[in-house]
């Protein structure tokens, strides 16, 4: 028989580990009682496995058969092969708050996934983990409540934090070195009805995501934005909503700009990646350092470039354009969803818009769009959905995802950054100084691919679908 595909819950699941779901060939999807259902291969003997489970754990075994490539399918989209996992690494559920190995099983399973982090949520009956992969979050394991808080207590001390203090949310950080793998993961607390939910951010160093060629730009982009950031002074602002990679963009070209013969300042909330050789500045403003008080500073600390966390409000947004007033290149992120939307935060910040125009020499907006596998990525004809929403698009044939071993069966495997890079000329400086908003024909002008175009040529060619490209039709 073959299998429907219906939602197994994470708790059933986690009735075996990964070592023992791949040796018994089983993959549990029900509990009645002190019985559990499994999905077996059609023709496979399981009187040894059922016998052997029942001495271990007292369960008695039902297996429900089914054809050998549908139970390879299922052990592979639930139970990941290659490294040992959190729960192996803690034996038993009950084990999970007695020792750091499951702890730090955890972090290493999140890695070896490509997730950048890991979701700790309490709940009025149960606790659950989940982590971010390509941008979604899905369910790894379920706590009970009586482990849940020896866990967080865990994370808690070495993270440096105050395990008493469980009404007020706070901040930390915990150093990961194993198996030749060294990163911090930040680690954020946050207090909930049930107790304190906890997310853990891996800050990985890994060289290549912060090498400005393989973020993601086209030719044109790349060489535009190379152009801008190799100016003396003026400001360069990254544009988009949390989570679509502009700390990492501005990491990457603060690695392009690092040189002996130039001193880099950078003010940041929090520090997520460590560069030797650029002075990176912890933001406190529970004692006075805020950003506006180390942009002030950092005048006096003869910079030649400086990179601010965030422009959040007008003051910070006023001594930011002071500081490229005052012969310096200056990078900064702004939450706006169009890279021109910046010019327009600007000036509701309160930022005069000829000081505006003097000082922005690019503004550059981005997101993250998950790329489809390459190992079973399947083409399939235009469909009537697909002309209507891309009309002035003229498509055939697309790709769309389908699920394999390789990927899990997720139909992705890694994202990229799709962006809208407008470096400003005399006649863009104009349209800012007169207030303009809009500016699409001005930039058609130019040739300038809006976040839509970036997304809609990576799925002509065939390299993301059509789910990601909706969310962006209207950018």
């Amino acid at each position: 028989m073959a299998v429907t595909p219906t939602h197994i819950p994470t708790e059933i699941l986690r009735l075996l580990t990964a070592q023992e779901a791949a040796e018994y060939r089983l993959v549990p999807f029900a509990r009645e009682a002190g019985r559990i259902r499994c999905y077996g291969e059609t023709g496979h003997d399981y009187t040894a496995a059922a016998e052997e489970l029942e001495v271990l754990y007292g369960w008695q075994v039902e297996v429900v058969p089914i054809a050998a490539d549908d139970l390879q399918r299922l052990l592979l989209q639930h139970y990941r092969p290659g490294a040992q996992t959190a729960s192996a690494a803690a034996g038993r559920t009950a084990e999970i708050g007695q020792g750091r190995q499951f702890l730090f099983a955890l972090v290493g399973e999140a890695l070896r996934d490509n997730a950048s982090d890991i979701h700790l949520e309490p709940y009025e009956q149960r606790c659950r983990i989940r982590m971010r992969i390509d941008g979604k979050l899905a369910e790894r394991y379920v706590v009970e409540r009586a482990q849940y808080m020896p866990l967080v207590n865990q994370i808690k001390i070495l993270a440096s934090l105050d395990i008493s203090e469980k009404r007020l949310p706070q901040d930390g950080r915990i150093g990961y070195d194993r198996d030749g793998e060294k990163f911090d993961v930040r680690v954020s607390t946050l207090p909930t009805i049930y107790g304190e939910k906890i997310v853990l951010r891996l800050l990985t160093r890994r060289v290549e995501l912060l090498e400005l060629r393989n973020l993601g730009f086209s030719a044109r982009q790349y060489e535009d934005y190379c152009r801008a950031i190799a100016r003396p002074f003026g400001m360069v602002l990254i544009c988009g909503p949390t989570g679509s990679g502009k700390s990492t963009t501005l990491y990457a070209t603060l690695r392009r700009l690092n040189a002996l013969t130039d001193n880099i300042l950078t003010i940041e909330d929090p520090i997520e990646y460590t560069l030797e050789g650029v002075n990176q500045v912890q933001l406190k403003e529970e004692i006075g350092l805020t950003f506006t008080a180390a942009l002030r500073t950092f005048l006096r600390q003869d910079p030649d470039i400086i990179m601010l966390g965030e422009i959040r409000d007008g003051a910070t947004a006023e001594m930011a354009v002071r500081s490229s007033l005052t012969g310096h290149l200056l990078f900064s992120t702004i939450h706006t969803n169009t890279a021109w939307g910046a010019v327009a935060r600007l000036s509701d910040m309160g930022v005069h818009p000829y000081l505006v125009a003097d000082t922005l020499v690019m503004t550059v907006a981005q997101r993250l769009a998950r790329l489809l596998c390459p190992h079973c990525k399947r083409h399939a004809e235009a469909t009537d959905e697909v002309r209507r929403l891309l009309p002035d698009v003229a498509i055939d044939r697309y790709c769309e995802p389908v699920g394999c071993e390789r990927c899990f069966y997720t139909g992705y495997a890694g994202r990229r950054a799709v962006y809208e890079v407008i470096p400003m000329d005399d006649e863009l400086a104009a349209a800012v100084r007169s207030g303009r908003t809009d500016v699409a024909p001005l930039l058609a002008e130019r040739g300038i691919p809006s976040l839509r175009d970036a997304v809609v040529d990576l799925f002509r060619r065939g390299e993301t679908s059509l789910d990601e490209v909706i969310p962006l039709l209207n950018y």
